[in-house]
């Protein structure tokens, strides 16, 4: 077994998946910057990403599939399931290995898999269009902090950007330590530190505008209006929001921040 050894990067798998073919390895085993234990019985191969390598493995994908299913594998690779770039690759040696598009053989548990794990980042996705709560902060900043199942924030940039292109946004994934931020201009990766002294209450509250903890309260009374008591159904109204993401919910906190 051959232990390829990638950056952690779309791009890297994709040139990974080129490697296997030019190298003509067999069984693979795909690792993120380290050495797992199944490097002792077997090689290893260390792989440089390469956008023309890379290039070449998506346009031979765009060639056998539609554009759903080529969007699909970069959803599993977002998706952070166990193995995900096993999966992956099971799923793209068969489309290579037969002459037919096979995105609808569902008979074939790698195509499966992929469509699983596809329609697992898309409802997540959903989710997070729909949850971020902007706070904002007195220099002007709007922010937010989400927690989404997997790592969705590539797939949100556009969504944000078009609906609040006139307004300083930073959506921060807290549980993969990085975030995105819209300067006006256009939205790039960042990685904050956050300290206990910051990231207590008292220290959050100090930076908010001095409006935000009025329009919160005012965003808590409009969600209590809007909801009817006789028609209350908590079974389906966690179905729909799942108790893991209200603490990030205005209208779930009891106030303050």
């Amino acid at each position: 077994m051959a232990t390829l050894i990638y950056d952690g990067t779309y791009q890297g798998w994709l040139t990974a998946v080129f490697d296997i073919y030019e190298y003509k390895f067999g069984d693979v085993f795909f690792s993120k910057d380290d050495a797992p234990a199944a490097v002792l019985f077997g090689s290893t191969h260390l792989v440089k990403t390469d956008e023309v390598k890379a290039k070449r493995v998506l346009n031979g994908l765009m060639q056998r599939l539609s554009t759903d299913a080529v969007k699909s594998i970069y959803k599993t690779f977002l998706s952070e399931i166990e193995r995900v770039e096993e999966v992956m690759w099971r799923f793209v040696k068969y489309v290579f290995a037969v002459q037919h598009n096979v995105e609808e053989d569902l008979s074939n548990n790698a195509v499966r898999d992929v469509r699983e794990a596809a329609k697992f980042v898309h409802r997540e996705t959903h989710r997070m269009k729909a949850f971020v709560r902007f706070k904002l902060t007195n220099d002007g900043l709007f922010y937010a902090m989400v927690e989404p199942d997997c790592n969705v924030l590539p797939l949100i940039v556009n969504h944000f950007k078009n609906r609040y292109a006139d307004q300083r946004w930073l959506i921060y994934d807290t549980k993969r330590r990085y975030g995105i931020y819209y300067d006006l201009e256009a939205v790039n990766n960042v990685q904050l530190q956050f300290s206990e002294a910051t990231g207590n209450s008292d220290a959050l509250a100090s930076i908010l505008d001095e409006r935000e903890l009025f329009f919160q309260d005012m965003w808590r009374k409009y969600f209590g209006a809007v909801n009817i008591k006789a028609r209350k159904n908590m079974r389906l109204h966690i179905q729909h929001m799942p108790k893991r993401y209200w603490k990030n919910l205005i209208e779930k906190t009891t106030g303050g921040i």
